[in-house]
C-alpha cells in the first residue's frame, strides 16, 4: 500500500535538505509562514506544521517575534562568519549566537570616553575617527566559552550618548535606526596570530590560534563611525568571504 506524505512533511524535508547541503547555514532565517504560504500555495496551518516539524527534529529554533533560525549542529560547534556580509554585520554578534542556539554573555572590561581621536590602517587605507570617541572593550561568550575579545571605537560626534546604550546590541543597526546614518561601506581585514598562554583574556595553559579582525564602518562622505580591533578564538571559527560585495543602502533597508 502506497503511503502519501503529508504536505507539511514534504516541505519540512525539503528545507532540512537545504540545511544539510549548506544552502542554509547556522543562524540563517528560514522562510516565514507567510513566505511558505506564498511559495507553496498552502494554508497557514500547513505552513505552521512544516516549521514546527523542522524545529521538533532539532534543525531550527523559533524565536518569538523574530522568526525561525537554523541551529548550529556542527560537530565541534564552530561558528561560520562571512566577511563582507552586511546582513551578518547588521544582525550583530549577540543576536547571531541566539539564532544559532547558543547562550550569549558579555563582560565589559572597559567603557570609556577618549577625548582624542583614533586611527587604523586597513586594506592599505588610513581610517580616522576624530574625538571624542567611545572605547568599548568586552569579552563575548557562547555557552560560557570565550569566543571573541572585542574592542570597538565609536564616534561620539556622530553618535552622541551611544555610551548609554546596552553593549549587547547590534551597533550597526543603532547607527542606521537611531542615528539615521547612511553606511556606505565596511572595510575588513582578517589575519592570524598565536596567543601565548596566560598573556591574553583567552585563559589557557597552551598557545591558542586566533583570528585578528580589523574593520572600519564608513558613512557617506567617507566619514568613519566605527573602528574595530578584535581577536576571535581560532579553534571555534571559520570565515567565509563575499567577493566584491556591494552595499545598496535603500534596497537593504527595504528588505528588513
Amino acid at each position: 500500500m502506497l503511503t502519501v506524505k503529508a504536505k507539511f512533511v514534504t516541505i519540512s524535508e525539503e528545507i532540512i535538505e537545504k540545511i544539510k547541503s549548506g544552502e542554509l547555514l547556522p543562524g540563517d532565517q528560514i522562510s516565514s509562514e507567510n513566505e511558505l504560504i506564498k511559495h507553496y500555495k498552502i494554508s497557514n496551518t500547513t505552513a505552521r506544521k512544516a516549521l514546527l516539524e523542522i524545529e521538533s527534529k532539532g534543525w531550527a529554533r523559533r524565536i518569538k517575534g523574530k522568526g525561525t533560525f537554523v541551529l548550529n549542529r556542527t560537530e565541534d560547534h564552530h561558528l561560520l562568519r562571512t566577511l563582507g556580509s552586511i546582513y551578518a554585520t547588521r544582525r550583530g554578534f549577540h543576536d547571531s549566537l541566539i539564532a544559532e542556539g547558543f547562550t550569549p554573555k558579555n563582560i565589559v572590561l572597559e567603557k570609556t570616553i577618549l577625548p582624542d581621536g583614533i586611527s587604523s590602517e586597513i586594506n592599505g587605507r588610513h581610517f580616522i575617527i576624530g574625538g571624542p570617541v567611545l572605547k568599548l572593550h568586552q569579552l563575548r561568550y557562547a555557552d560560557d566559552l570565550l569566543m571573541k575579545d572585542e574592542v570597538k571605537y565609536i564616534s561620539l560626534t556622530l553618535c552622541p550618548k551611544i555610551n548609554k546604550i546596552p553593549t549587547e546590541v547590534s551597533y550597526f543597526k543603532v547607527y542606521e535606526d537611531t542615528y539615521h546614518l547612511k553606511i556606505s561601506e565596511v572595510q575588513q581585514t582578517l589575519g592570524v596570530a598565536i596567543l601565548e598562554p596566560n598573556t591574553t583574556n583567552f585563559e589557557s595553559n597552551k598557545p591558542i590560534p586566533a583570528f585578528v579582525l580589523d574593520s572600519a564602518v564608513v558613512c557617506s562622505g567617507d566619514i568613519v563611525v566605527e573602528i574595530e580591533q578584535s581577536y576571535y578564538h581560532g579553534e571555534k571559527y571559520k570565515f567565509a568571504v563575499i567577493a566584491s560585495p556591494e552595499y545598496n543602502y535603500k534596497s537593504e533597508n527595504a528588505a528588513n
